[in-house]
C-alpha cells in the first residue's frame, strides 16, 4: 500500500549519543508509540541507550532484514533477531514470531561487547497504534490517503488503521521477512469506539501489511451511527491506549448531520 512507506519511515527514526552498549528496562519500548511492554511476537521494538552502534545505519530494502547491522546484534533468549535500524542511542528490531508468552531476555552486542540482559514480558497480542498529530491514530482511507481533521472519513467508510504488536498470523512467516501477501492474525481482537464494543462484522481484516516487515493493519468499517472523532481502543491480551479517529458524520442538504442508518 502507498501509505506503508510513511509508517516504515516512522519506525526508522534515529538519535545520537556516546559509546559501549548501555541501556535499561525503561529504554525498551514499542517503536510505534514508545510505550512500554508487554510486547508480542513480530513486534517492532526500540532500545534507547548509549553506545549502541558506531554510527547510524538503516537496513537496506529487501525481502529479509539482517541479523547484524553495522556490527550490532540483538539477542532475545540468546537467539539473534532481525534489525531495522541502529544508531549510537537507538536500535529498532523485530521480535521473533517463534517467541512464547512469558518473560524473555533481551541483550545487545556491539562490536563484540555485550550489554546487560533485560527481562521483558511477552504476550500473544499487544495492539499498539501509531500516534498522529491532534491525538489521532494513524489511519488512511481505502485509497491510502492519510486521514486528518481536515481530511476525515465518514460513517459507513472502511478505513485502514496501522498498528504493531498484533502477533502471530495464519499463514505464518519468519520475523524480518516482508510478507508477500495478506496473513490474518490468529488472536481475537475486541474493538470499541467511544466505549462501545463493535460487532466483529465491522472488522474486515486484521493482519500484516503486505511487503512490510513488522507492520500490521486493521481494516475497519465505521458504523453509520458513529459521531465525530470517536476514541478507538483495540484489545488483545493487552489493550491499546485510546486515540481518536478523524471521523465526521456526513451532512445532508439542509446542512444538518445525517441521522443513524435506519436499517
Amino acid at each position: 500500500m502507498r501509505s506503508a512507506g510513511l509508517v516504515l519511515a516512522l519506525l526508522a527514526v534515529g538519535a545520537a549519543g556516546a559509546a559501549g552498549p548501555s541501556y535499561t528496562a525503561a529504554g525498551i519500548v514499542n517503536a510505534s508509540s514508545f510505550s512500554g511492554p508487554p510486547f508480542a511476537p513480530n513486534s517492532v521494538i526500540s532500545i534507547f541507550g548509549a553506545g549502541l552502534a558506531r554510527s547510524t545505519q538503516s537496513a537496506a530494502a529487501g525481502v529479509s532484514l539482517p541479523l547484524e547491522l553495522n556490527y550490532v546484534r540483538v539477542f532475545v533468549e540468546n537467539q539473534q533477531v532481525p534489525i531495522l535500524f541502529v544508531s549510537d542511542a537507538q536500535i529498532n528490531f523485530i521480535l521473533s514470531t517463534a517467541i512464547k508468552p512469558g518473560q524473555v531476555t533481551i541483550r545487545v552486542a556491539t562490536e563484540g561487547l555485550s550489554g546487560p540482559e533485560i527481562a521483558v514480558p511477552v504476550v500473544n497480542c499487544a495492539p499498539t497504534f501509531f500516534p498522529a498529530p491532534g491525538g489521532y491514530a494513524l489511519a488512511t482511507d481505502a485509497a491510502g490517503k492519510v486521514l486528518t481533521a481536515d481530511y476525515p472519513a465518514s460513517p459507513g467508510d472502511i478505513i485502514v488503521i496501522y498498528m504493531t504488536g498484533l502477533g502471530r498470523t495464519s499463514p505464518s512467516f519468519i520475523a524480518g521477512e516482508a510478507p508477500p501477501g495478506t496473513a490474518r492474525i490468529v488472536s481475537s481482537l475486541k474493538i470499541a469506539l467511544d466505549g462501545k464494543e463493535l460487532d466483529p462484522v465491522y472488522n474486515k481484516y486484521a493482519g500484516v501489511t503486505p511487503g512490510s516487515a513488522g507492520l500490521y493493519q486493521l481494516n475497519l468499517e465505521i458504523p453509520r451511527e458513529t459521531g465525530a472523532d470517536p476514541e478507538i481502543r483495540v484489545s488483545g491480551d493487552a489493550p491499546a491506549s485510546g486515540l481518536k479517529l478523524p471521523i465526521r458524520p456526513k451532512l445532508v442538504e439542509s446542512g444538518q448531520p445525517s441521522g443513524p442508518d435506519p436499517r
